[in-house]
């Protein structure tokens, strides 16, 4: 069976205490088939060259600060991802995809927070590689690289948010109306399969300039573009907003 691509909005180490969140991520988790491995793309990574991080068990990166201290004791100890992170290798390779190796980094809270969501028994292989830059092309390009991986049984995971604002917040229930004009804007464009138009987003999308000040937390979306295909159908398993800038739609093709 042919994977799905997911991009889902991952979320602080917060998240972990609100039930109808981990209940919204549980539920998808069970409702995907079931992968043989996870290749996870953060928006909490930037690397170039593209880099592949640790294929053995390895400490977590708590990459937050000022939260209480339970937060910094939480693990997630999957199985080894040597045999994944081989085949990844062979893929980039093939494609002459320039890549370098950093075997001791661990997962950033990006890959484990809606993990421990998703797939909470932590039973399943888990390899992260770093974000290369913040051009939608070159990702999308990236994510076609890697698209064969899912008639391999391997969930390809990006992880970041629609919208991600800092600096402007409004009250939990009160949605800005630039967060909402973009995540509307970035639906409406996802369902229609409107390629050129999400990758000129930065010219062409209302809200823009507030809601993506940084592209970090949006760009991880075009790797999963990339790997996904005309004829994989869009759906939003999570929706809905987090103070006025946080967008939780999450996106899965196929």
């Amino acid at each position: 069976m042919r994977m799905p691509v997911l991009f889902v909005a991952h979320g602080n180490p917060l998240m972990l205490d609100l039930a109808h969140r981990m209940q919204e991520l549980t539920r998808w988790g069970q409702e995907l088939p079931r992968p043989t491995g996870i290749l996870v793309i953060s928006a909490h990574w930037q690397s170039r060259p593209l880099t592949i991080g640790a294929s053995q068990p390895t400490p977590l990166i708590y990459d937050f600060y000022g939260f209480p201290s339970q937060y910094y004791q939480l693990s997630y100890p999957t199985p080894p991802a040597a045999e994944l992170a081989a085949q990844v290798r062979q893929l980039l390779q093939t494609e002459e995809v320039a890549y370098q190796e950093q075997p001791e980094r661990g997962f950033d809270h990006g890959v484990w927070v809606p993990l421990l969501g998703m797939y909470p028994a932590a039973d399943i292989p888990v390899l992260q590689l770093s974000l290369p830059g913040d051009n939608p092309k070159t990702l999308l390009e990236l994510g076609q690289t890697l698209a064969p991986l899912r008639d391999e049984g391997i969930l390809i995971l990006t992880s970041g948010y629609l919208t991600h604002n800092l600096r402007q917040w409004t009250d939990d229930g009160i949605i800005a109306p630039w967060a909402a004009a973009f995540d509307d804007w970035i639906a409406a464009h996802l369902q229609a399969r409107d390629q050129q138009s999400l990758l000129d987003y930065q010219r062409l999308a209302p809200g823009v300039q507030q809601s993506v000040p940084t592209p970090e937390h949006l760009v991880p979306l075009f790797v999963a573009m990339g790997a996904s295909t005309d004829t994989d159908p869009v759906s939003f398993p999570i929706t809905g907003f987090e103070f006025g800038s946080f967008s939780h739609r999450s996106v899965q093709f196929g």
